[in-house]
């Protein structure tokens, strides 16, 4: 029988309180492995930290003060671009782990909620991974550059309210993955970067199951609540999302992850 004595919200809290970026990828594996086929546990739960734990490289910046990435600028550019990515893909591990930790026990939700994220966790784990060991092929590696904040700050602006982290966070930021990504793998094909191209065609297909999981679990609150969605997810992005949502939509990628148009059609005109 799978060792069972910890809860998935103990689990969750220890990978974002865990330092080492590689660490803490392979745990979130790990975290699927154990309870893939095991009944979700939660027996008391861990209150996750308001920040996760982080390595002392990258140095975090403000979003305004990180240098733009080229990919047109040979390989530096390139190796920025892929830092930038490999940092969001750390954050976001952390943010599956901390929709765990956080809600699922407060929240009354059914079981398939953990698994869900979980499943979210181990992906962005392993794109963490492809994207790290493509730094190495280049000759860098993760920490060597710089990087931003804005990914956690969007998750203090909602640690009170889960529809408003859903909308945040997989309704708007990993939906806008799905819009730039195709650019992106254009780009480095453009350049003949065909090994990092893959890599973000798979981040692309993974981060449209995300985003479905985001929409499905929104929904289910909506209804749960009383709520209906398309209001509550514009109220929840006027409150608590710093930026824009700005065309280029990906329609094609947004429809396959369930997001009606009507949630971000003109949504702050």
């Amino acid at each position: 029988m799978k060792n069972r004595s910890t809860s998935v919200s103990r689990d969750a809290t220890a990978i974002i309180q865990t330092i080492d970026a590689n660490q803490k990828a392979l745990k979130a594996v790990a975290f699927a492995k154990k309870w893939k086929d095991a009944p979700i546990l939660l027996v008391g739960h861990a209150i996750p930290p308001a920040r996760p734990a982080r390595p002392d490289n990258p140095k975090l910046l403000a979003p305004g003060k990180v240098p733009r990435r080229r990919i047109n600028r040979g390989e530096k550019g390139r190796i920025a671009l892929l830092h930038a990515l490999a940092h969001i893909e750390l954050n976001a591990i952390d943010l599956a782990c901390d929709i765990i930790a956080r809600f699922l026990p407060s929240e009354e939700l059914p079981t398939q909620f953990a698994r869900d994220w979980i499943q979210v966790a181990a992906d962005e784990a392993k794109h963490f991974r492809l994207l790290s060991a493509r730094l190495g092929d280049l000759g860098a590696k993760y920490g060597d550059l710089p990087a931003h904040d804005g990914l956690w700050e969007a998750a203090e602006n909602t640690a009170h309210d889960l529809r408003a982290r859903l909308a945040v966070v997989p309704l708007v930021l990993e939906a806008r993955g799905l819009d730039v990504t195709p650019i992106m793998i254009e780009k480095l094909r453009s350049v003949e970067d065909e090994e990092s191209a893959h890599i973000l065609e798979i981040i692309l297909r993974d981060e449209i199951t995300h985003v479905a999981a985001g929409q499905r679990w929104f929904q289910f609150l909506c209804a749960r609540d009383g709520k209906e969605p398309e209001t509550e997810f514009r109220d929840c992005v006027r409150r608590y999302f710093k930026g824009e949502l700005k065309p280029p939509f990906n329609e094609v990628s947004r429809d396959a992850a369930g997001i009606p148009k009507a949630y971000y059609a003109d949504i702050l005109q």
